[in-house]
């Protein structure tokens, strides 16, 4: 029979870092108790009847502190399934908004020939100019067109969105934005660095061009056919509508042109 004390089983269950190892600790003595009932039948000394009652004492102890652990455990249990449902809510909130990320989130347009929806044939045209030539000034700024919100599309009348989608009216703000960084990245590039084809769209900005205009980005509708893959079409034309019901641009006819002017 193993040696006990009053001292030891009040930090059993310190000692014992697994409840497998607690538990094996109280069937071990169980069966000692046992094996000593089995032999309750014949008469023990006083000193032996003693021993009995200290290891039942010493069992009772053990079995507290067992309970003990088991309800410590059973807390901790419990704040790991509330912990794994909110972990797994984030979860599924990340994965929605990784699979539902809109594809005219704003970014940066480094370059022409990078553009989504661009005339890649043209952009190839566009030759950088050379590196001691390049002067950052104001100029060079190119105005963008604002992404349509949700709150501004469903604002827009249904008589004007027909059957044109929230994302496909974005996409073409995304077209026109394309066609306007093409046009004047010719536009505030020397004429000496530019091929034929580009010095002839150079010059066609040029004329097209009017008191009005000075200072204001503007494209025409052949800009769009130019620089993206974009119809221009009955369609279109009603979303250019929209986009003019938003005040994202609005239109300067003259000279039998109609330009659309950012806002």
């Amino acid at each position: 029979m193993s040696e006990t004390s009053a001292d030891s089983t009040h930090n059993a269950c310190g000692k014992m870092n697994e409840l497998e190892d607690v538990s094996q600790h109280i069937h071990d003595k169980i069966s000692s108790l046992q094996c000593m009932l089995d032999l309750s039948v014949i008469e023990l000394p006083q000193n032996k009847i003693k021993k009995l009652g200290q290891e039942l004492f010493a069992l009772e102890r053990l079995l507290e502190e067992f309970e003990k652990c088991v309800g410590q455990q059973k807390v901790q249990l419990k704040h790991l399934k509330e912990l794994e449902k909110l972990s797994q809510k984030d979860l599924e909130d990340v994965q929605h908004m990784k699979d539902n990320i809109p594809p005219h989130l704003p970014r940066k347009m480094d370059t022409v020939r990078n553009e989504p929806g661009m005339n890649h044939n043209l952009a190839a045209d566009i030759q950088p100019a050379q590196a001691e030539n390049v002067k950052t000034t104001k100029k060079s700024f190119v105005r963008e067109m604002e992404f349509i919100t949700m709150s501004e599309f469903e604002g827009i009348p249904q008589y004007m969105k027909g059957r044109v989608s929230y994302d496909q009216l974005n996409a073409a703000v995304h077209s026109i934005n394309a066609a306007v960084t093409a046009k004047y990245k010719i536009l505030h590039q020397s004429v000496k660095t530019l091929n034929n084809h580009a010095r002839k769209l150079h010059q066609r900005f040029k004329d097209q061009e009017t008191k009005d205009t000075k200072g204001q980005h503007f494209i025409v509708e052949d800009d769009i056919r130019e620089f993206t893959q974009t119809k221009v079409d009955k369609r279109f034309q009603g979303i250019l509508n929209m986009l003019r019901h938003c005040q994202r641009l609005r239109e300067l006819r003259g000279g039998g042109l109609t330009r659309y002017m950012l806002v």
